[in-house]
């Protein structure tokens, strides 16, 4: 095994800035095979990224991380995604229902602490029980979205689950963004057009005002401090450049030492 930083991909991070999404989805599935899978909310920037993979007839596979209090329409798209698009798409689950967590820790998403214990049970916990299969994982961060996104690199170094981001979407601009879904006609969380910009658990999402940032509507009741859940890691600003580690031919294959594959 070798170390991968995130210093070691600013040249690959540069020469990625021009490509298309769809043409840094080929190159994640050339260079990691089976051992890539698309991470979807089921909102609508990853069901853009589902609608690319399945229109390339891409064999990527989907995670999905149902915590449980997913909104109704959440998981009616993630069923559309299936049946329309014939993606593989993993569902994972927490270990315990909202009722269980509750009745042991208490009502947890009532304080910032127990808010960021609430995601880290029900959301990242889950995914870390896949993410063993997979050396990358494909994400659909966005820089127009602003806010801890607005830098957002193509390339990210995730320690938490020990696998290169591949944030196909990161240079997608509104414009494109919402032309590509209207051409393709994709499929699109209901919620959208309920005044949710944004879509998580039922339990802290909201819809948002017209004059508000897009995540408003996130954890509304613990203030705007509270706009991300952290298993992200872009997200969270830690500084310095992590590392993860991976074989050393697949290292050297990401950074085009002796790569068949040119981007």
């Amino acid at each position: 095994m070798a170390k991968l930083s995130q210093v070691d991909l600013t040249d690959l991070n540069r020469s990625m800035e021009e490509r298309t999404p769809q043409e840094l989805l080929a190159w994640a599935a050339s260079i990691f095979g089976k051992r890539v899978a698309i991470m979807s909310a089921m909102q609508k920037a990853g069901s853009v990224v589902c609608h690319m993979a399945s229109s390339a007839k891409l064999p990527l596979k989907v995670l999905f991380v149902d915590t449980g209090v997913h909104f109704q329409e959440t998981l009616e798209t993630r069923d559309r995604m299936i049946s329309d698009y014939g993606l593989d798409v993993i569902t994972l689950h927490p270990k315990q229902t909202m009722a269980e967590q509750s009745a042991e820790m208490g009502v947890l998403y009532l304080t910032p602490d127990g808010q960021a214990k609430c995601c880290d049970l029900r959301k990242t916990e889950p995914l870390m029980q896949a993410t063993s299969d997979y050396d990358a994982l494909i994400s659909s961060l966005r820089r127009a979205d602003g806010g801890r996104r607005g830098n957002v690199p193509i390339l990210s170094i995730d320690t938490n689950t020990q696998t290169l981001k591949i944030n196909v979407l990161a240079n997608f601009g509104d414009q494109e963004f919402n032309d590509y879904i209207v051409r393709q006609s994709v499929i699109v969380n209901p919620l959208h057009e309920q005044g949710f910009s944004t879509i998580g658990c039922n339990r802290c999402t909201t819809p948002v005002l017209p004059d508000e940032e897009k995540r408003a509507g996130r954890w509304r009741h613990l203030g705007p401090w509270a706009m991300y859940c952290g298993i992200n890691p872009t997200d969270v600003d830690r500084g310095g450049s992590p590392a993860i580690e991976l074989p050393g031919e697949l290292i050297d294959k990401i950074l085009g030492r002796n790569d068949d594959f040119v981007i």
